[in-house]
């Protein structure tokens, strides 16, 4: 694998692996991650919205119900349970309801936006959407203001994340981690190395490439591979490269679009190659070692999935759970496991007590080189309803 992400393999077992990619994103927690993406410390043109505090009773609940996206948390040897969440309720004796059941961000605002618009529960306390899509729940006022009060190890929070545009205070969010969206590939089926987006193009490939349903992920990477940046673009951009993807389409180059699914087609080879997010191909790669993740030539896409509280979630449990988690031993230990990166400071010096060579990973810890190669979407243009009704005809919702 090129560099910069030329890593170590961490051994899984093959039920681990199996589980995986049955249901089928990396926080940049260094301090000069957003100046080197052109960002601020948030998303750019997402204003809060005006909100009074919440009221919470600092009672715990017995339990906390949690939805994240699949491979996002340490798993033990034979997949039957996780680590950190035993820990917290060990801690604190809440149970813990912890589903993997966000594949995409719309597939599962669509699943949630008819209770949350009638101010109706969704039976969840936490939710960890991409930080777009945050935005949207915020504004659309389905989201409770965090209980600062009991986290005190927010103070932990990497000072390049702590005001985003659309959260400056971090009152409604704490991030989770941060992904980096690139293409993973198996190197003996596409015959080589891939270094663009464009080499999924290759007719050679036909049916055998996969990309993702998220437009910020997909029209982003192509927006790069035209010299575009993916945070200031123009319709004439945008349209070239719905064209594109359209006549592959059109062409059955494209398999089918997915969110985490496409695991289960990378990792059973009815996919060659695919969009990806880094992390997930890590895992992939204990079933096949030729498997690779990569960041094309032209740069890699990468935003925040953050954790809010949705109308309904029980504030204060919520608020425990996200403390709990922003203690560098505990993010350390999901680090290790995910292999995403984490926002909390000390986790760097804590993972050395697990594995001193996951200190160096430059999936954890990206270089600088890395760093100035990843670019964030325009949040504006993703809530475009121009752009999303021709990016839903693209992909046939």
């Amino acid at each position: 694998m090129k560099q910069p992400f030329e890593r170590i393999n961490h051994p899984m077992t093959r039920q681990q692996l199996l589980r995986r990619a049955a249901v089928g994103g990396v926080t940049l927690s260094l301090p000069g991650f957003l100046a080197a993406c052109g960002g601020d410390g948030g998303i750019e043109g997402q204003q809060p919205a005006e909100t009074g505090a919440t009221t919470v009773e600092q009672v715990l609940a017995d339990e906390i119900t949690i939805s994240n996206w699949p491979f996002y948390i340490d798993q033990n040897d034979d997949a039957t349970s996780f680590p950190t969440l035993d820990q917290f309720t060990e801690a604190t004796g809440v149970k813990v309801n912890y589903l993997e059941d966000i594949n995409s961000n719309e597939e599962f605002f669509g699943e949630i936006q008819a209770p949350l618009s009638r101010g109706q529960s969704i039976d969840r306390d936490i939710i960890v959407p991409t930080a777009w899509m945050c935005a949207r729940l915020l504004d659309l006022g389905y989201l409770q203001q965090i209980d600062k009060s009991a986290i005190p190890n927010m103070v932990n929070l990497e000072d390049s994340l702590k005001s985003p545009a659309w959260d400056p205070n971090r009152d409604y969010s704490l991030p989770w981690q941060t992904y980096i969206t690139g293409v993973g590939y198996d190197p003996e089926k596409v015959g080589g190395e891939i270094t663009s987006v464009e080499q999924l193009l290759d007719p050679a490939l036909k049916g055998k490439v996969t990309m993702l349903d998220g437009f910020e992920d997909t029209v982003g990477l192509f927006l790069l591979e035209m010299g575009e940046d993916p945070a200031d673009f123009d319709s004439a951009a945008y349209d070239e490269v719905i064209a594109k993807i359209q006549k592959a389409v059109d062409d059955g180059q494209i398999r089918q679009f997915t969110g985490n699914d496409y695991t289960g087609l990378l990792a059973g080879g009815d996919a060659y190659a695919c969009m990806a997010w880094s992390g997930d191909v890590v895992i992939l790669q204990a079933d096949n070692p030729n498997l690779e993740f990569t960041i094309p030539d032209a740069g890699g896409m990468t935003s925040v999935d953050t954790m809010v509280i949705p109308t309904g979630g029980d504030v204060y449990t919520a608020s425990t759970f996200m403390n709990f988690f922003y203690d560098p031993e505990i993010a350390a230990q999901v680090a290790a496991y995910v292999n995403y990166i984490t926002p909390v400071k000390g986790t760097k010096e804590a993972i050395t007590e697990i594995d001193p060579a996951l200190a160096e990973d430059p999936l954890i810890f990206p270089t600088p080189e890395a760093l100035k190669n990843l670019h964030e979407f325009d949040p504006v243009a993703i809530e475009n309803p121009v752009y999303q009704e021709q990016w839903q005809k693209v992909i046939g919702v």
